[in-house]
């Protein structure tokens, strides 16, 4: 496993379409985090979407760094799990399936369910009236007032805001990874650079050729 092993990095939600992504409360014995996105296709894409885990999940936050271990059964008690070659775990039990509707899983994932918190992650899909699909995230955690867990909230945050980023690019594209960066400056003006010098050398051979052209002795008539 990645980083549910280590210190959570504090990632920036960065998914097009996103209309909502916050920390909605963050109290020493509880926080509560929501995302919202538009998604293309209707509500049975999106369910597809949602239950295929190992699909969109982020193989760094598994605990054997392989998606394709992960398993999630989209019925009562069904299990979100993972499985590998000498280990096994559970990261969550469905409270909750209506499908294409909602799906509401029992998990305090991570590191967090070594510290006997309650974790409740639920996704809604909404149809608004123009046939448009929307899925939401929620994620309410709680705890004892030791548990400092308003110093988790943004940690986690960022966390549960990269996967369900895959997600919304998964259920749009088929794809969970994000698009390349664009080409810092320093990377365009050299490609620039690079292609400014090819257009000399080019120049400078071309320049050249008609020079020895011009200084090759005219060929000798034959004799007759």
């Amino acid at each position: 496993m990645k980083r549910w092993l280590g210190p959570f990095a504090t990632l920036a939600l960065a998914f097009a379409g996103a209309t909502h992504a916050e920390v909605r409360q963050a109290v020493p014995d509880g926080f509560v985090l929501s995302y919202a996105a538009p998604v293309k296709g209707d509500a049975k894409h999106a369910w597809a979407s949602l239950v295929a885990v190992p699909s969109w999940w982020s193989r760094e936050h598994t605990w054997s760094g392989k998606a394709g271990n992960l398993s999630l059964k989209p019925d009562a008690d069904g299990c979100f799990c993972e499985r590998w070659p000498g280990g096994s775990a559970v990261h969550g039990r469905v409270l909750m399936a209506l499908p294409e509707r909602m799906l509401r899983i029992d998990a305090a994932l991570g590191p967090l369910q070594e510290f006997a918190l309650t974790g409740v992650l639920t996704f809604w899909i909404r149809t608004a009236d123009d046939g448009s699909t929307r899925l939401e995230l929620e994620y309410r955690v709680n705890g004892s007032s030791a548990s400092g867990l308003d110093e988790f909230a943004p940690k986690v945050d960022g966390v549960l805001g990269e996967q369900f980023a895959r997600l919304v690019r998964y259920a749009d594209t088929g794809d969970p990874e994000p698009p390349p960066a664009p080409p810092s400056e320093a990377d365009a003006r050299l490609r620039n650079r690079s292609a400014v010098l090819e257009q000399w050398r080019q120049q400078a051979l071309e320049e050249q050729a008609k020079k020895d052209a011009a200084a090759k002795p005219p060929a000798k008539e034959p004799k007759r």
